[in-house]
């Protein structure tokens, strides 16, 4: 017994020191990494994930640990090797992430956002659509568009996405290569000059709060110009993409009506954006139950979360599902809470937390909390 325990341990200790890589960059990542964790630098992580894109409950075990490191996972390096495979002359691809609740597609979409930035693609991020459209109710902050009449306009919503594109795409948006295409009149005072960078036209929206809306619209139709005249290549990420189909939001006009997903303006632009109408992009979406809060079949399927609108808009696409832990996974996540001193404890106690989890992440992290 006392030799079997000895070469248990002896086993535990040697994939303790292999839970992590060195390789920093997604663009060299490959199956050698595959279920190592790997860091990202500060600096980097604020950038891309300051204004959203990291799920709450990692964000604070991030701060706990003081330091923001991913698993390298199998669905994201299949859809990185499917990219560097990929024409981008070719109509963009719709990549859509799919799973039970708490396995990781936020994950994915963060990984695959670093790999994107590495790779200099211009990046069009929506960090959870339901933001937008299932909070509690804003009366305020709610307005009729002026532009597209029979829909309402979420300003601030608008603006913060606009400084989050701003901070994602600092290093690009000063490219001389960037300029707008047409004139935009937004008052009679107030215009954007063709030809002006497409840099002031991203600060007039977070500046001018009245207006983020249509010039998130117009940064659309920029970006997909941009991308076909091929001054760039455009990463589209949106998380809980099918949030736009459900059959109504939790907002409300004044008169107390109900407004549907397609009656907001933000809606039609994002529809507009991941059609596959342009070139050199590449579309990272994910279907996630937790957008369909009225629904209880527990169905994860894109067919039935995306609904027949949201399947018809997006077909074809390439449906990537991401999995529960693998052992190997679930061994290496088990690794690393014990070197931050997550997990503490006799070592048989893996075995119990793996089946009480049942190797799902997020089930995994919510029940080492307290340990």
């Amino acid at each position: 017994m006392l030799s079997r325990n000895i070469r248990y341990a002896c086993r535990r200790y040697s994939h303790a020191v292999t839970f992590r890589t060195t390789e920093s960059s997604p663009t060299q990542q490959t199956d050698n990494q595959f279920g190592l964790f790997y860091t990202v630098n500060k600096d980097l992580c604020k950038q891309l994930y300051g204004h959203g894109g990291l799920p709450k409950s990692y964000m604070k075990q991030s701060k706990t640990f003081a330091e923001t490191a991913i698993m390298v996972r199998r669905p994201a390096l299949d859809i990185i090797n499917c990219i560097k495979a990929t024409d981008l002359n070719k109509p963009a691809i719709r990549y859509v992430l799919y799973g039970e609740d708490g396995t990781g597609k936020s994950m994915t979409i963060a990984h695959l956002l670093h790999y994107a930035f590495e790779e200099g693609y211009l990046i069009v991020h929506v960090p959870w659509v339901s933001d937008w459209l299932r909070r509690v109710l804003r009366h305020k902050e709610m307005a009729n568009s002026l532009t597209r009449e029979g829909l309402v306009d979420l300003p601030l919503d608008a603006a913060a996405w606009l400084l989050h594109f701003k901070t994602q795409n600092q290093h690009l948006l000063k490219s001389p290569e960037f300029i707008v295409s047409k004139e935009y009149v937004w008052s009679k005072r107030e215009k954007t000059e063709a030809g002006a960078p497409l840099h002031e036209l991203v600060e007039l929206g977070i500046a001018r709060v009245k207006y983020a809306c249509d010039v998130v619209d117009a940064i659309v139709n920029e970006v997909k110009l941009l991308s076909n005249s091929k001054k760039c290549k455009t990463f589209v990420a949106v998380d809980g993409y099918n949030g736009f189909f459900n059959p109504l939001t939790r907002l409300k006009t004044p008169t107390k009506k109900k407004v549907a997903p397609e009656e907001v303006t933000l809606t039609t632009s994002i529809l507009e954006l991941t059609k596959n109408d342009w070139t050199n992009a590449v579309m990272v979406l994910s279907a996630d139950s937790i957008a369909n809060p009225d629904d209880d079949t527990k169905n994860y399927l894109p067919q039935h979360l995306l609904y027949r609108k949201g399947f018809d808009h997006l077909d074809p696409f390439v449906p990537v599902k991401v999995d529960r832990y693998t052992d190997r996974e679930f061994l290496t996540c088990a690794n690393y809470y014990r070197d931050r001193l997550w997990i503490r404890g006799p070592l048989d106690m893996e075995t119990e937390l793996k089946l009480t989890s049942a190797c799902n992440p997020f089930k995994f992290m919510e029940q080492c909390a307290p340990l």
